[in-house]
């Protein structure tokens, strides 16, 4: 792994000298000012979210370069994150856990995709494999529109937690369960001025065959 990126920043924040609130947000900004959205703490990877496309930043190409190496044998990376989690799980046989946390915006339901990108590219290719993995990276959209919705910091904002379980057999996800809890029901009846409701209202009376099954087109 390169120690500093392409503006000079460290990759790693344990390795700023006399480490300060003003030092760490000059380095997290050097970062984004170049593309690079990573930042190591420790075991733990900081990502700002760059609100566009990076080219090159995901996709088969880039999941290549992160199989089997160690964290610090490449730039910080979500997949890294994954590669070891996956990795110790596969070796150790003993579970594992990745915990995406932040604020509204910040990029949870993506860097969560991404993880479960990764660990789907790790896996067989036989059919059952690939039902199983579809069904996982498939569930997201359901549970978005019926738990996300516009803020006015986010037009794709999670308003509810999410715990997703994925089970393996040997080195293959077998199956998953999805857990939802603090659901922001209040957000049915009310919203904030430049808010909305949840997608799926909006997706249902989109469509003029959905809106006449649930009652609500017109006469």
């Amino acid at each position: 792994m390169a120690y500093r990126g392409k503006g000079g920043a460290v990759n790693d924040l344990v390795l700023i000298d006399g480490v300060n609130e003003e030092k760490i947000l000059q380095c997290l900004e050097t970062h984004h000012k170049h593309n690079e959205i990573y930042t190591y703490i420790g075991p733990v990877l900081i990502s700002i979210n760059p609100y566009k496309n990076i080219s090159g930043l995901y996709g088969p190409s880039k999941i290549k370069k992160f199989v089997t190496k160690k964290p610090y044998e490449n730039n910080p990376h979500v997949y890294a994150i994954a590669e070891s989690a996956y990795r110790n799980m596969v070796e150790n046989l003993q579970n594992e856990c990745v915990v995406i946390t932040g604020e509204s915006g910040s990029g949870k339901t993506e860097a969560a995709k991404k993880v479960m990108e990764y660990v789907a590219a790790m896996s067989s290719k036989s059919k059952e494999v690939q039902r199983v993995k579809n069904q996982l990276l498939e569930s997201n959209p359901l549970l978005e529109s019926f738990g996300n919705a516009k803020t006015v910091r986010n037009d794709n904002s999670s308003r509810f937690g999410k715990y997703m379980e994925i089970l393996f057999l040997a080195s293959d996800p077998a199956g998953g369960n999805i857990t939802t809890y603090l659901l922001e029901k209040s957000r049915v009846v009310s919203q904030q001025q430049g808010e909305r409701n949840f997608h799926i209202f909006y997706e249902v009376l989109s469509n003029s065959s959905l809106s006449r099954m649930f009652g609500l087109g017109g006469p």
